[in-house]
């Protein structure tokens, strides 16, 4: 007899529990969801998304709304309407209890912003995607222009633009290896302002400092963006300092083991 009234006592303490926890779960869900806090990681200045911003594009897809209780709160589609912005590199959306939920994301990284023949200006990053320009926020960046055909593609990337069986008329995979290689070189960063693309394909870099232009010439693999790069630097650092940086008009790197100069 004891054994059945032991049973049943612990038979009533379960879903005793189990009530208590639903009706508590039941509440939850119908509070009002809280504001997200929100964490946005960007490597540098350039960050081309805000909180505010954030919040906003998610009010306007109607994911997340004023007054909007926990139980309609839909974390998957959120995830994935983020990812999708061009300026998100990685997003990860978090639900806590009382309401509470957070969204993390890390942005893209700008390198470069490109203007095309077509019209268009668009950006890449670090990884070798594109950008849409932002009609609020401008990256300090490598400018390209010129005779670049190349249109914008969201679905282009690091791996595409530096596929050798890539067609020879499309420049960005170029682009990418001289902006890649300025962006990280203090030197170079600090140097190189503009890059114009002329009709031969020849890239013709601008400095900041100085008058003169920088043949470039093509940049079809990094060994020979960093071979050209090499040779530049060490001008800069040996030739100019004792020759003057206004002696020159021209500077060319074009040419393998050369550097080969043009006075005014």
């Amino acid at each position: 007899m004891k054994i059945w009234l032991l049973r049943i006592f612990w038979l009533l303490l379960f879903v005793g529990v189990g009530v208590v926890f639903y009706f508590a779960g039941q509440a939850e869900q119908r509070k009002v969801l809280k504001t997200p806090l929100i964490s946005i990681h960007a490597e540098d200045e350039n960050a081309f998304l805000t909180e505010e911003e954030l919040k906003d594009r998610l009010q306007l897809r109607k994911l997340f709304r004023s007054k909007m209780l926990a139980n309609e709160l839909n974390v998957h589609s959120i995830e994935r309407a983020i990812a999708a912005m061009a300026e998100v590199k990685d997003v990860n959306v978090y639900k806590h209890l009382g309401a509470q939920w957070e969204i993390k994301l890390a942005l893209r990284k700008p390198i470069a912003r490109i203007f095309n023949t077509s019209g268009q200006s668009y950006y890449l990053d670090q990884d070798g995607f594109m950008m849409y320009r932002s009609t609020l926020h401008t990256a300090r960046v490598l400018v390209f222009s010129g005779a670049i055909k190349d249109v914008y593609n969201p679905h282009l990337n690091c791996d595409f633009i530096n596929n050798p069986n890539l067609k020879s008329s499309q420049k960005i995979g170029q682009i990418y290896r001289i902006s890649n290689y300025v962006c990280n070189d203090p030197l170079m960063h600090k140097l190189i302002g503009q890059v114009y693309l002329n009709p031969n394909g020849d890239f013709i870099l601008i400095p900041l400092v100085g008058e003169q232009q920088i043949v470039f010439g093509p940049a079809r693999s990094n060994k020979e963006v960093s071979d050209k790069f090499e040779r530049l630097s060490h001008f800069y650092k040996e030739a100019l300092p004792h020759e003057g940086w206004n002696k020159y008009k021209e500077i060319s790197v074009k040419y393998e083991g050369q550097i080969v100069c043009r006075k005014k």
